[in-house]
């Protein structure tokens, strides 16, 4: 964190009311396949869970700590991390939820909690990097809303990383734009089984006002007579 920050009191500074600041991050693990279970212990992978900037920035300018709590089989299943990289790694055997909470320099902005499921074994959307390994990570944004002078300062105050190309193991521009084709696809599904439901509807409504004609019509002749 930059130590050149101007005094903003106690209040930090006031809400600036209207004011919102959006923060892109990415979380989630990659995990390495031993090729076979390790004797001493049973473990088949080694796997770092981490969450980084989308963006080539050092969000440690806003960002106090992550504190991540793994399984309850691990010793201390609480461990805190203070600087980037915001990231930890362990081994095991299984899959299980890590609960990640992130911290922000401004006691006024709530702690945000993320929740990945621990992967190691390819099931679904997870990315294989190598044969032996993988990697399952999430696009989320943090959404600061009416921050605090102090903590506005503190998101424009960022710095890059890295001199060089920043990107990360998914190409999430490629993934959301699926993610459109797909939605898009899906009203256009919706959009038609409800125009057939329509059609079902209005030729049960005629079939239904043709039958009580027909029962009504003998119940008439007879009135007649």
């Amino acid at each position: 964190m930059n130590t050149n920050v101007p005094e903003f009191g106690s209040d930090s500074g006031g809400r600036m009311k209207g004011v919102t600041v959006v923060k892109p991050i990415v979380y989630g693990n990659v995990a390495r396949y031993f090729g076979k279970k390790r004797e001493e212990d049973g473990h088949t992978h080694q796997w770092t869970v981490y969450v980084r900037p989308y963006h080539n920035e050092d969000i440690s300018s806003y960002v106090k700590k992550v504190h991540f709590k793994l399984h309850e089989s691990y010793a201390n299943q609480n461990r805190v991390v203070l600087k980037p990289p915001y990231e930890i790694t362990e081994t095991g055997w299984g899959e299980f939820e890590i609960v990640i909470k992130i911290y922000f320099h401004d006691t006024n902005e709530r702690p945000l909690t993320l929740y990945h499921i621990l992967k190691l074994f390819q099931s679904g959307p997870e990315a294989l990097i190598s044969k032996n390994t993988l990697v399952s990570e999430s696009y989320e944004e943090i959404v600061f809303q009416d921050p605090t002078a102090f903590m506005h300062h503190l998101l424009t105050a960022t710095h890059p990383i890295s001199t060089g190309v920043w990107k990360h193991e998914t190409d999430f521009e490629e993934k959301k734009k699926k993610s459109l084709e797909n939605i898009i696809k899906g009203k256009g599904s919706i959009r038609h089984k409800i125009n057939d439901l329509k059609d079902k509807l209005k030729l049960a409504k005629e079939t239904i006002a043709k039958f009580k004609t027909e029962i009504d019509r003998p119940k008439s002749e007879e009135n007649v007579i």
